[in-house]
């Protein structure tokens, strides 16, 4: 449903709404906010409300530190796990200077930009993320443990899988806040799960995914675990992806709708534009030292490839028809900030379609299991985040599409995380200490 801020304070006023949440993302997607009351919230349509903009890392610095969040009537949600009476709302929130102009380094501006690009070419871009997490149980402090809550694997069902009833409990929370789920399953890592929701145009569907990584760790606590989206949480066991599956639609039809068959030119163009700049944008993609454990095994294609069907390649075109044909990129991880990595992929692909860029072949083996030899024809994605992080600052792409100022901080405050695990004695329990309670 679509509001204006006079439905917004209907609403507030009519569904005994009490507090508000202010959110927004910081320079790596983790979501930030401020509440105010009721009786705020026309202050906050009409002038904003301040923050120290100096205070959140990524964004300005303390000589010039004011920046002020408005709030979006379209994305307003009720928190279902709140109290009933005086309940609570969450509003996302455009960051702008106090002259009224955006701040650039606001990750869902630069979404909106690229969503602009590809109307003012005519397109709709669709996403659908997978996203996938893993369940672990507290220890006797209430503290997040490393101990998934099963040993179940892919698919199984109760009582091996006790992640069954949460998941239920997760989807009718999505679904209260707005977001339809679609399917749900135990994945192949002990106490793994995934949830996939329907594909939405691009900026609601960074907001869905970070509303739905706010749900599943409430929902996780309100059951005695802890939720954690970090790439790799265990060594010898499956990664936690963020598949991205998109699509284009051009006069309300689905450019990649022949796919597979004979595909339209817009198609192979789009898909080929990501395919040439994916190496370069992999450091946003995916951010974390512990992202790279990820590439190589099942869930994670190392190869700058593409095919029909073939979960072995980085970019596969599922056996779907109709309005669900689309692509699906298998290297992103729910680390990566959702606005910057769809808008960057958004871009991609419309540079393709802009320069005509021809489509390679596709590659229909078995990488996984392939001869060497073959897989030495085809380019890798950077094999750590030091190596990602020099191809993202050898990009021109990306400084076209990402503010110099913003960039330069997301590469320093990766390179200082970079080092601190590469100096440390155990790598993997420093990424656990710095990023397992954060991601």
């Amino acid at each position: 449903m679509r509001y204006s801020e006079h439905d917004v304070l209907d609403f507030v006023r009519e569904n005994d709404v009490k507090f508000i949440r202010l959110a927004f993302c910081d320079l790596f997607g983790i979501q930030k906010n401020i509440s105010i009351t009721d009786q705020e919230l026309p202050r906050a349509f009409e002038g904003g409300i301040s923050f120290d903009a100096s205070a959140v890392e990524g964004f300005l610095n303390v000589d010039r530190s004011d920046l002020f969040l408005f709030p979006e009537p379209d994305t307003l949600a009720v928190l279902p796990w709140r109290p009933g009476r005086g309940r609570t709302a969450r509003l996302f929130c455009e960051i702008r200077h106090p002259d009224g102009t955006p701040f650039e380094g606001d990750g869902r501006y630069l979404l909106r930009r690229a969503c602009e690009r590809a109307r003012g070419m005519g397109y709709l871009c669709q996403i659908g993320p997978e996203c996938e997490f893993y369940l672990f149980e507290l220890d006797e402090k209430g503290n997040p443990s490393t101990l998934p809550i099963d040993n179940a694997g892919y698919l199984d069902v109760a009582p091996a899988d006790r992640g069954e009833n949460i998941r239920r409990d997760i989807c009718l929370t999505l679904e209260e806040m707005g977001i339809v789920p679609e399917s749900f399953h135990h994945e192949q890592g002990p106490g793994q799960n995934e949830i996939d929701f329907r594909y939405s145009d691009a900026l609601t569907a960074a907001d869905q995914v970070v509303t739905f990584k706010g749900a599943v760790r409430t929902m996780a606590a309100q059951n005695g675990m802890y939720a954690s989206f970090l790439p790799k949480p265990m060594l010898d066991c499956p990664g936690s992806g963020m598949h991205v599956n998109m699509s284009l639609l051009r006069d309300g039809r689905n450019v990649f709708q022949n796919i597979p068959g004979e595909s339209s030119e817009e198609a192979d163009q789009f898909l080929a534009g990501i395919l040439l700049r994916v190496r370069e944008i992999t450091a946003l993609l995916n951010p974390l030292t512990n992202s790279y454990r990820r590439f190589g095994s099942f869930e994670a294609p190392r190869y700058v490839t593409w095919s029909h069907s073939n979960r072995s390649q980085l970019i596969r075109i599922p056996a779907m028809t109709g309005e669900y044909t689309r692509i699906e990129l298998r290297s992103p991880d729910p680390a990566c900030n959702p606005y910057f990595a769809f808008a960057l992929l958004l871009h991609a692909g419309l540079d393709g379609i802009e320069g005509k860029f021809a489509l390679p072949g596709p590659c229909e083996q078995d990488l996984y299991h392939a001869d060497p030899a073959l897989l030495e024809r085809f380019s890798q994605l950077p094999a750590s985040l030091g190596e990602a992080l020099d191809l993202l600052e050898q990009s021109d792409f990306a400084r076209r599409v990402l503010p110099a100022d913003t960039l330069e901080k997301f590469i320093r405050a990766k390179r200082r995380e970079q080092a601190a695990v590469l100096h440390a004695e155990d790598s993997f329990g420093l990424e656990h200490r710095t990023d397992f309670l954060r991601y």
